[in-house]
């Protein structure tokens, strides 16, 4: 019976999804090789944002920003995770308006959950070219957005549509970051009401955490999970023993990082809700994602559809960019530079 169950929802959600996924392999490839930006049909945009938002003010602002992050990530494949999550770090807390990017005391920015997030001088350097071209005309939220899907096709994954037209908030403060941003040892359930309360679907909080296949983590974020989980003095059971093995050999030997992704970490695929199958994942609240009844049949689905996959983590990141944006000029602002707010 739930076997059916899921044979049904992948139906229906693949007739959801067809003309997405049918697209995007022709698109990301002509995007890869530098061609056109291409422009496939996909989810309609909220009715405040528009992909033809600044087709008058700024017309090739999607080319600048495409051309910008294809030479940084030419130079720094890891910056293309380090966007993505950049991009989801400044959507969970008041939305997706470019309040990370703000460098003040006491901004999202100086939070504890923001230490190793990265790509601000990418931004700043889109933002500079496009003011050159289009001053005070393109938000630093719309800028963001846009460089994160970017990044996620030059890294392999799906292209959607942008929508554009939000403002830039004025308000960013490290105590909210701190109380709202996963940290990697959340559990389902929490996960699931910061998901809802965004507006998002259980089925976006597996899918946008495939986007851990490409990205990294400290060592020092996962260092109770290896050595005194929970306070016991032992590593977290639930793990894998080779590759337990693995990690603690890893950040031993003085590494910064490991992999999200334990076996094709520079490859936009499915292997890393295989390796969740497999108990080899590096964050404790990506293993959950298996072992909760609530997700698990989710990742078995991820595991097995690759296509399916990459369809819905277009639908799931273009629901993210349109989570609580800014719209109205009382709302916002256009700021000129992104670091900081206009006076």
């Amino acid at each position: 019976m739930r076997c059916r169950f899921l044979l049904i929802t992948v139906f229906l959600l693949n007739l959801h999804l067809s003309a997405i996924s049918a697209a995007s392999v022709v698109e990301r490839q002509t995007l890869i090789k530098g061609g056109a930006l291409p422009k496939p049909k996909v989810l309609p945009a909220a009715a405040y944002l528009s992909p033809f938002h600044y087709l008058k003010t700024c017309p090739n602002l999607e080319g600048i920003i495409h051309q910008k992050v294809n030479a940084w990530i030419k130079r720094d494949y890891t910056l293309a995770p380090a966007i993505i999550r950049l991009h989801f770090h400044d959507c969970v807390v008041r939305g997706c308006d470019a309040s990370i990017l703000l460098n003040h005391r006491g901004s999202e920015r100086s939070a504890e959950a923001s230490k190793t997030l990265r790509g601000f001088d990418l931004i700043n350097d889109i933002k500079t070219e496009v003011e050159k071209q289009c001053p005070k005309t393109v938000s630093c939220a719309d800028i963001l957005t846009a460089a994160a899907r970017d990044a996620t096709v030059l890294a392999g994954g799906p292209f959607w549509e942008v929508p554009f037209g939000r403002k830039d908030g004025r308000v960013s403060l490290s105590n909210e970051a701190d109380r709202v941003v996963p940290q990697g040892h959340e559990n389902i359930t929490s996960l699931i009401n910061l998901f809802h309360n965004l507006g998002l679907t259980p089925v976006d909080l597996v899918v946008l955490s495939g986007s851990h296949t490409i990205g990294r983590t400290s060592c020092h974020s996962i260092k109770q999970r290896l050595f005194n989980f929970k306070g016991m003095g032992r590593p977290d059971p639930s793990m894998n023993v080779s590759y337990l093995n693995s990690l603690r050999k890893q950040c031993r030997l003085g590494r910064n990082y490991a992999n999200l992704d334990a076996t094709t970490p520079r490859t936009f695929d499915v292997a890393y809700y295989r390796n969740l199958q497999k108990k080899m994942g590096t964050l404790s609240s990506d293993q959950q994602l298996y072992s909760d009844v609530r997700t698990t049949g989710l990742v078995g689905l991820m595991a097995t559809q690759a296509e399916f996959f990459t369809g819905q983590f277009a639908v799931s990141m273009t629901k993210l960019g349109n989570v609580h944006v800014l719209t109205g000029r009382k709302q916002g602002e256009v700021r000129l530079n992104c670091n900081y707010v206009n006076y």
